[in-house]
Formats: C-alpha cells, structure tokens, sequence
C-alpha cells in the first residue's frame, strides 16, 4: 500500500515537472482568464512523457499521440484553489476533420486537472474548442496547435 501510494505522488510530480519543463519545448502552455476562471492548458505530444507516467494515467505514449491538460483556478478565492469544472470540446484540423475530445478528471489532493487524447499526423495544426463550465457560469476557450511526429 505504501509503495503504490509513493508511486502514484511520484507519477503526480513528474507529471507536473512535465508541463513545467516541456512547455517551453513544446510551445504548448498557456493560461487564460475566463470570468472567475483562470484555465491553464497545454496539448504535448505523449512522448514527452516518461512510461511511467503514461503507464499511471492511461496514457497512450506513441509519436502520433497528443495529451491536451486543462486546469482551472477558482481566481475569486485567495490562493486561486483547483476548480471543479465540467468540460467538453472538439478538435478540428485544417482538412475539416472533427474529434470529440473525451476528457477525464484527475483529482490528486487538492490539484484537480483533466486529460483527454488525440490522435495526429506530422505537421498537423489542430483547433481546439472546448466548452468550460463551474455551474454557474460557461465559457469557450479556443486555441490552435501544431504537431510534429519525433
């Protein structure tokens, strides 16, 4: 019990080392402000994520595979806390092509995110549209992307 708990709060900080560290490599961090929401997200190709980490979240590592990570902060509250937020979206390329993006909340103490997967090809620029709500207000957050194959 106590090696997996050891585990789980490894994969957790290398997960977050990871968006601190390849986002500038990936030119995929961002944060937004959307009424009393602040929206951290990024979308990086899973091979920049250690097996490990893949292995621990489900996460399909292969070099034609994107990992968009959305995070909310609650910027009404001292400390700007995790929000829990529903969200919902799709992802358009330029040939007209659309995906729903299916996005699973991750709850690890008092950090909350949510993760979704995408297929891609090579040099592929991907729009992102996702809907993002707190229950009391509902905001769109939309953001562009390119891809390339390693």
């Amino acid at each position: 019990m106590m090696k997996a708990t050891k585990v789980w709060i490894s994969a957790a900080i290398l997960l977050l080392l990871l968006a601190i560290v390849s986002a500038p490599l990936a030119s995929a961090q961002n944060m937004k402000t959307l009424g009393n929401m602040d929206v951290h997200y990024m979308a990086i190709g899973a091979t920049f994520l250690t097996p490990q980490v893949a292995k621990a979240y489900g996460i399909e590592r292969s070099k034609y595979n994107a990992l968009i990570n959305i995070s909310v902060l609650d910027n009404t509250q001292q400390g700007k806390p995790a929000k829990a937020v529903s969200i919902s979206g799709t992802a358009l390329n330029l040939t007209g092509q659309y995906k729903r993006l299916d996005f699973e909340e991750v709850r690890e103490g008092q950090a909350i995110y949510y993760l979704a997967q995408l297929n891609y090809r090579d040099k592929e620029k991907v729009k992102f549209e996702l809907t993002i709500t707190d229950g009391s207000e509902t905001h769109e957050l939309v953001f562009d992307q390119t891809f390339y194959v390693d």
